[in-house]
């Protein structure tokens, strides 16, 4: 199968699916410079294509960096397409892939509270990208039920495939007598008080409900530690909230990997006080770094962290049940160390990159199968593809 996997962002979730598809797939990654570097390494066996992104606010960039994809993606000559969805300008260019047949993967189908980088690409133009696709890819079950019940998309086109595992690191694992993992040495010691917030800070995040909890958790564990890392909105107003700013360790800055990787073994538990999710992409990082994971009962989050298990779900916007979570977990060395290699084996069984790949690739078949009639067009050149590659009009005489 040739397959052209394309996206403007998540660089190591991009290169996880690809590299795993390589092996027995021709794959093309149609990713930017800046995502893609990191992770070159595992592309030996990909046809990368890399570009220079544009800010969103420059339309003449954006246009023709928008005819430079499309050129390359019609000489590829795909079987399928598939895109992370939703990009301001890149979504109006997909009727111009649409003699292939096209899978989109909507990461989130709203706008979430507060976060104004996402606002900047209207509902509209995000709608507009999930009425192209012949089939969707979601990474849980009430993304499906947003998009069956709010833009009236077909179930059976909505297919749920576990967020691949990322933020893996090379460990030295102990096992006991049956093999069977009882610890890992890490590079950097757990902090057995240490809390970790990580990713974007907006306000759908609930970090405010983290901040009140800690004078609750302080009374009983005087020694707790809250690291905060990520960007997003004015910091100064979680600074305000804080009772004791001493009990904090903020990086309010871009976060390397070998940091996230730091900060994710120094910690004894991530915390995602969110009062709004669709998925989120900090629990496997978690999960591969053995750590348990305390969550807020809201979207898609009850479907990755399993309740007592590998990890603790609490109410949302409920500073005091985030509180007796945290306090049960920093006093528990060997439940957190129970709930860690739980939340590490349920990553490597459900959403390792062979499992999410076989499922994607599932996926990807009925998008062919669907267009199964004019398939025999879909192999062979085309004028369009050695003439008028694109059919796009210039930003000047086009109209959104």
């Amino acid at each position: 199968m040739r397959i052209a996997f394309v996206s403007f962002e998540f660089g190591e979730y991009c290169v996880r699916h690809v590299a795993e598809m390589s092996g027995e797939h021709d794959v093309l990654l149609v990713l930017p410079h800046s995502e893609a570097e990191p992770w070159k390494a595992e592309l030996a066996a990909v046809d990368w294509f890399g570009f220079d992104a544009p800010r969103l606010r420059q339309p003449w960039r954006q246009w023709r960096t928008a005819r430079q994809l499309l050129r390359r993606i019609h000489a590829f000559q795909p079987d399928v397409v598939h895109f992370q969805s939703g990009h301001l300008w890149f979504n109006w260019a997909l009727p111009r892939l649409r003699r292939y047949p096209l899978v989109l993967t909507v990461h989130d189908a709203r706008h979430h509270v507060g976060d104004r980088i996402s606002q900047k690409t209207p509902q509209f133009v995000l709608d507009y990208g999930v009425r192209q696709a012949d089939q969707i890819i979601v990474h849980s079950r009430t993304l499906t039920e947003t998009l069956t019940d709010e833009l009236g998309v077909s179930e059976s086109r909505v297919h749920v495939v576990p967020h691949v595992a990322i933020g893996q690191q090379k460990v030295t694992v102990r096992a006991d007598k049956d093999d069977r993992v009882v610890g890992v040495l890490d590079a950097f010691p757990e902090e057995p008080h240490t809390l970790l917030f990580f990713g974007r800070i907006w306000e759908y995040k609930g970090l405010e409900y983290l901040i009140r909890a800690e004078p609750i958790i302080a009374r009983e564990i005087p020694d707790v530690r809250i690291i905060i890392a990520g960007t997003g909105e004015d910091f100064d107003r979680y600074r305000r909230l804080m009772t004791d700013p001493d009990r904090y360790e903020v990086h309010n800055c871009y976060v390397s990997d070998a940091l996230r990787s730091e900060l994710f073994q120094r910690s004894a538990v991530v915390v995602l006080p969110y009062i709004e999710a669709t998925q989120s992409g900090v629990v496997p990082v978690a999960y591969a770094h053995r750590r348990p994971v305390i969550a807020t009962r809201t979207g898609g989050l009850p479907e990755v962290v399993e309740d007592q298990r590998t990890g603790l779900l609490v109410p949302p916007r409920d500073a005091e049940s985030l509180a007796s979570a945290a306090i049960r977990l920093l006093r528990g060395a060997d439940l957190r160390r129970a709930m860690g290699i739980a939340g590490y084996e349920k990553l490597n069984d459900e959403s390792s990159p062979d499992v999410v790949a076989r499922l994607t690739l599932d996926v990807y078949r009925q998008a062919i199968q669907q267009r199964r009639p004019t398939a025999s067009c879909m192999t062979c050149p085309s004028r369009d593809a050695t003439e008028n590659v694109t059919g796009m009009s210039s930003p000047e005489t086009t109209k959104a």
